[in-house]
C-alpha cells in the first residue's frame, strides 16, 4: 500500500526539516515548501494526502494558501500551525476551512496524534463514489459493468474502476501520471518511465465508446494528465 504524503510549508528551515524528519521517520512520505507560492503549487498538483501549514510565510500568508487550496481542492485536509498565543489567528483558520491546528512549540507526539486523527476523519466523511453516468451511459464501479445506452453490458477491470473513481473523486483537476501510478497502481513513480496510465486510459475508451477527440467520460489534458470531463453525473454515498 502506498505510504501516505504530507506536505510542511514552513520558512523555518530547522523547523521544516524536523518536522519532515519526524513523519518520515514515522511512517509518511514528506514533500518540503519554504514559502507560501512554492506550497500553494504543490497543494494544488502534487498527490499529497494531507497540507501542514505554517501562518506567517514569505510570498503568500498560510490563510491566502488556505483560501485558494479550499476553492480549488475542498477535500485536502489541511493543519494550520499557529504561534502561541494567537488566538485570533486559529480562530481564522477553523473559520477558513481548516480541519485543525497545532501550536508552536509543539511535542512531536501531539503533531503525530493530530495527523492520524485528521487523516482519518478525512477517510471515513469521504464519499465513495458508486456510478457515472453521462448520454446513457451509466459505469457501475463497485460492480465493474458498463451499461451502453442500448443495454449492453461491458465488464470492467479492477484497475479500470479504480482509475474511474480516482478521477470521479479529483474532479475539478487534472491528475498527472504520476499521481495515478502511486494512487491507483501503489507504484512509486520516480524514476519510472511507464506508459501503463496511458495503455489503459486506450483500453478503457473502447470499453466506454469514448473517443479520446471527444471526450465524453475521459478528458486528456496536456502536459498535465487526465480528468473527468464536466458533464459526468456522479453517483455517491
Amino acid at each position: 500500500m502506498a505510504r501516505q504524503c504530507i506536505l510542511v510549508v514552513e520558512d523555518d528551515r530547522a523547523i521544516r526539516r524536523g518536522i519532515a524528519d519526524l513523519l518520515c521517520i514515522s511512517g509518511y512520505d514528506v514533500l518540503e515548501a519554504a514559502d507560501g507560492r512554492e506550497g500553494l503549487r504543490l497543494a494544488l498538483e502534487a498527490h499529497i494526502d494531507l497540507a501542514l501549514l505554517d501562518v506567517l510565510l514569505p510570498g503568500l500568508d498560510g490563510f491566502d494558501v488556505l483560501a485558494q487550496v479550499r476553492a480549488q481542492r475542498p477535500g485536502l485536509p489541511v493543519i494550520m500551525v499557529t504561534a502561541r498565543g494567537a488566538e485570533l489567528d486559529r480562530v481564522r483558520g477553523l473559520q477558513g476551512g481548516a480541519d485543525d491546528y497545532v501550536v508552536k512549540p509543539f511535542s512531536p507526539k501531539e503533531l503525530l496524534a493530530r495527523v492520524a486523527a485528521v487523516l482519518r476523519r478525512s477517510y471515513e466523511r469521504a464519499g465513495v463514489v458508486r456510478t457515472l453516468s453521462r448520454d446513457g451511459t451509466t459505469i457501475l464501479l463497485e460492480r465493474r459493468e458498463v451499461v451502453l445506452p442500448g443495454g449492453e453490458t461491458r465488464a470492467l477491470g479492477e484497475k479500470d474502476a479504480r482509475f474511474l473513481a480516482y478521477l470521479a473523486e479529483s474532479r475539478g483537476r487534472a491528475v498527472s501520471r504520476g499521481e495515478l501510478l502511486l494512487r491507483v497502481w501503489g507504484l512509486d513513480p520516480r524514476g519510472i518511465h511507464t506508459r501503463t496510465v496511458d495503455m489503459l486510459v486506450k483500453r478503457l475508451r473502447a470499453k466506454l465508446d469514448d473517443p479520446q477527440d471527444e471526450g465524453r467520460f475521459i478528458r486528456t489534458v496536456r502536459a498535465k494528465g487526465y480528468m473527468l470531463c464536466a458533464d459526468v453525473r456522479v453517483g455517491e454515498e
